[in-house]
């Protein structure tokens, strides 16, 4: 089978990928010839636990493909997806210039059937709009060539996308022809044989069920960060709260963890996109509305303890930060708490020395040189008068409290994912500040 998927970004590339892991010819396109020409090489655009390895071994094996030539790639393809950003809009919208922009090229060169797939996570109504886009071009050529469309929504945690496209919980596919959902049986087969449920809905279903899923997701983790303040104001612990209701079958314990609030490409425009769409119809989606709120101020909450403990008196103090990302295993800084902290701490008059993993280097090209830069962890904290644990990056959880007490000029660390015992940390001599904890 031959499939195209239009977008390398992190949905597109990872999709591809996966896909040709299985024996599947994958052809993926995009206008940005550096991007292109870099996949050729073998550089990826983006950081993603074991994707460099499966991108390189199915280039080899003749599986993969990367071009900027969609007419090209549509050649004897069977099923074409469209994976191309759809970023917020001013007013929360998802904007949807770059998926129908691709489906109006596919009228203009398709030859013969195809299953046009949206891919990106788009607003219900998308699908219908992409028919027309390409039948209008189709119309404009004086041609007549068969074509169905679909929705297939990605369900992929960045840090951990390659096992859960290859070992999902399910697969979630719209479809309004028996043809099409066909092609889409014949694609997935190999993830049914490895008993992975494909679950086929009508269109509007699919697209609803993506958005349903990441809103019902930032849903439980502002509910627990609202919690979690609450804990603090009335002497409780938000991490025992967690644990006796995340026991609980019909809650759960994912998703329930409080921090310092959710960021990345997903959660933050997926639920303004959500709460437009609903507004659009006259319906209020007071929940989520909720849910955006408690998100925004939890972003600030790690910053307040900060601004407190020193008594509202930044001016000059130099804060190390531990973590650039909006979560582990991703250079993603999206709405990244992190920022937040970041240009508070600034406008306060603080100085910031950062150290992530991998984020670096996005961080520069967001931030440039307002804030130092670390290649070491211990080395950010030489004379800070603070830490901030920001990210629950794997080598942060084992503190070196020895090599602290050294390089530290003023010994308290603020801990935006309660990532530490706060009776240990202050076992050896520091202040510690968690999130829900008296």
């Amino acid at each position: 089978m031959k499939i195209t998927v239009v977008g390398t970004g992190y949905v597109g590339l990872v999709s591809g990928t996966c896909f040709a892991e299985t024996g599947v010819t994958v052809t993926c396109v995009d206008i940005d010839k550096k991007k292109i020409d870099n996949l050729n090489k073998g550089i990826i655009p983006i950081y993603e636990p074991g994707l460099e390895t499966m991108v390189h071994n199915n280039v080899a094996k003749k599986r993969l493909f990367f071009s900027t030539d969609l007419k090209q790639s549509l050649k004897d393809t069977e099923v074409v997806f469209i994976a191309v950003g759809t970023p917020p809009d001013e007013d929360g919208s998802a904007d949807l210039q770059y998926v129908l922009g691709v489906a109006k090229e596919i009228g203009e060169h398709m030859t013969d059937y195809l299953v046009v797939v949206d891919k990106s996570t788009v607003p219900i109504g998308t699908a219908e709009k992409v028919r027309q886009a390409v039948t209008d071009e189709l119309d404009k050529r004086g041609v007549t060539i068969p074509f169905d469309v679909a929705s297939n929504p990605e369900f992929l945690k960045e840090g951990d996308a390659i096992n859960d496209f290859l070992k999902p919980d399910r697969i979630v596919v719209g479809v309004d022809v028996p043809k099409a959902q066909n092609y889409m049986e014949r694609l997935y087969k190999p993830f049914v044989l490895n008993g992975h449920p494909i679950i086929f809905m009508d269109i509007p279903s699919a697209e609803m069920t993506k958005y349903a899923a990441n809103a019902m997701l930032a849903t439980k983790i502002s509910f627990i960060n609202d919690i979690a303040n609450l804990c603090e104001i009335v002497g409780a612990d938000v991490t025992k709260v967690r644990e006796g209701i995340g026991s609980d079958s019909r809650i759960g314990n994912k998703f329930i963890y409080a921090g310092a609030g959710y960021g990345g490409s997903c959660f933050p425009k997926d639920v303004k996109a959500l709460i437009k769409t609903a507004d659009n119809f006259g319906h209020s989606l007071e929940v989520l509305k909720a849910v955006e709120r408690v998100n925004d101020r939890q972003k600030s909450v790690v910053f307040t303890k900060m601004n407190n403990y020193f008594e509202h008196d930044l001016k000059g103090k130099k804060i190390a930060l531990w973590g650039l990302s909006f979560k582990p295993n991703t250079d993603d800084m999206r709405d990244a708490p992190s920022r937040v902290i970041i240009k508070k701490l600034l406008e306060e008059g603080a100085s910031v020395v950062a150290y992530d993993p991998v984020a670096i280097e996005e961080a520069k090209r967001i931030l440039s040189d307002k804030i130092t830069y670390s290649d070491d962890p211990y080395e950010a904290v030489i004379d800070a008068d603070a830490l901030v644990v920001i990210t629950e990056w794997a080598e942060f959880r084992n503190l070196k409290y020895k090599i602290l007490d050294k390089l530290m000029k003023n010994k308290v660390i603020f801990d935006g994912r309660n990532i530490y015992d706060g009776e240990e940390v202050r076992q050896f001599g520091f202040d510690y500040f968690g999130i829900g904890k008296k």
